[in-house]
């Protein structure tokens, strides 16, 4: 889990501010203000660790990622390349991170890690990425703080910009006869080998490198348009990993979960259920269908169809006959459990093609799935949503006062682009999910229209009065 993002001269965002990130975290805003870049940062961090290309910095994706987002002067602020790119996060590892120094035999262990990034286009032409410097700063469990990083020299005529190794509170021995400099590192985060070779007690930076992987193989991602219903599935038996960038995994993730016999439980001591029954659950609670099943069309093949049954039918019908909606939500509702334990889940616009009431309902599915627990355990994952939905808010304000939803459990932000450059406005919440610092216009002026409408009417009926 990400406790706090900051980021810098990234698209729309000069300065973002630092970003508190809860157990369900919501971005709100008109459109082109913004706040999608948030998950699309994450997204772009993802693919970059994940690409094949350990020299490349970023990987700003082409058409089979999550994202694309172009050429690198397309990913600075006002699109200016001199603008260098910061940012900041934190977070607790999954597994604590042992450090230890061969030379004078000691081992500290890392409860808490935080990370800085600047990254910045060398030439406009060439579009070429460079990292002018990333630094790890690690909380140790008896209270002390590690930082190590690398930062880019500076330049000279006669010599060859390499990077120098920082660090603090921790001493690196040199090894013998290697007085050169590091050369280049792993993507943006990484120590690459040569840090390891050149000096004595070194070995563990590697394992930093490998923590800081960890974390972002446990984004997933799924976009604001799903894949359409289909009549017909088929399924051999895969694993998929998620849902699928557009949900086109969905089914599959459904049939694969019910294979491996995975049970979901609510909240504590609830009953578990199986995984197919929880996503049936999760539909019928939103009030979209009655029942859901998945059934194989024969035995000797690897075809499956969806059937659903509606409010008030005693009959099922496959899933294309019931509209948009419930194909649109069901991606959703499938990776919120299916997603692993420790999982950050990154959505926008989950709430497209739903009724309002349903929309107020799918906050409800959230707040079951950031409580769920599997195998015993808290499934404890993240949720970072963008949505337009009032209704969606609205319905996290009352369980908020209801008790329901914790304060520390739900953070929300509003991208406002009224001025230049956009701001990120942290809403303030307080208990009884009562917003002290309500934004303008936030969901449209309302109350304006009413207003109008009722003024409207009273002119028209005194118009018609005198005619009449």
């Amino acid at each position: 889990m990400i406790d706090h993002l900051h980021i810098e001269n990234f698209k729309g965002w000069k300065d973002t501010g630092t970003i508190k990130l809860s157990p369900l975290t919501v971005f709100f805003g008109a459109n082109s203000s913004g706040k999608s870049s948030i998950g699309q940062f994450l997204m772009l961090l993802k693919q970059s660790v994940e690409s094949s290309d350990r020299k490349s910095v970023f990987f700003t994706g082409n058409e089979d990622t999550a994202v694309d987002l172009g050429l690198p002067t397309d990913l600075v602020f006002d699109r200016d390349w001199k603008n260098e790119i910061r940012f900041s996060y934190d977070w607790t590892p999954e597994k604590e991170l042992i450090l230890g120094d061969v030379v004078r035999e000691k081992k500290f262990t890392v409860k808490h890690i935080s990370f800085l990034g600047d990254v910045k286009i060398v030439e406009e032409e060439s579009q070429e990425v460079e990292v002018r410097e990333f630094n790890y700063s690690l909380k140790l469990t008896n209270g002390e703080q590690v930082e190590i990083g690398l930062r880019k020299k500076s330049m000279s005529n006669t010599t060859k910009r390499g990077y120098e190794l920082l660090y603090k509170n921790y001493d690196f021995v040199r090894s013998r006869g290697r007085v050169w400099d590091i050369t280049s590192i792993v993507r943006f985060y990484g120590f690459p080998d040569e840090a390891v070779a050149y000096y004595q007690n070194a070995n563990f930076l590697q394992n930093i490198n490998l923590v800081h992987e960890k974390l972002f193989s446990t984004i997933y991602y799924l976009g604001p348009l799903r894949k359409q219903a289909k009549r017909l599935y088929t399924w051999t038996g895969r694993r998929p990993e998620g849902v699928g960038n557009l949900g086109e995994d969905a089914i599959q993730a459904i049939l694969a979960a019910d294979n491996e016999n995975r049970m979901i439980n609510l909240k504590y001591k609830s009953p578990r259920k199986p995984f197919k029954a929880i996503v049936a659950e999760m539909l019928k609670k939103m009030s979209l269908i009655e029942d859901f099943k998945i059934e194989k069309i024969s035995e000797k093949r690897q075809d499956y169809d969806v059937k659903v049954r509606t409010k008030g039918s005693k009959n099922w019908v496959d899933i294309p006959d019931v509209g948009m909606g419930v194909s649109q939500v069901l991606p959703v509702i499938v990776e919120l459990f299916y997603a692993p334990p420790g999982s950050i889940i990154i959505m926008e616009q989950p709430e497209l093609h739903l009724h309002p009431s349903a929309q107020a309902g799918l906050a409800d599915v959230m707040i079951d799935a950031i409580h769920a627990r599997e195998n015993y355990g808290a499934r404890g994952i993240q949720l970072i949503i963008e949505t337009h939905s009032e209704y969606f808010l609205r319905r996290l304000q009352r369980r908020m006062a209801e008790g329901t939803l914790a304060c520390d459990e739900f953070s929300a932000y509003f991208a406002n682009n009224d001025e230049f450059p956009a701001k990120l406005e942290e809403l303030q919440v307080d208990i009884f999910g009562n917003i002290e610092n309500w934004p303008k216009n936030f969901f449209g002026d309302i109350a304006g229209d009413i207003y109008a409408q009722t003024d409207a009417s009273l002119q028209r009926r005194i118009s018609e009065e005198i005619h009449e």
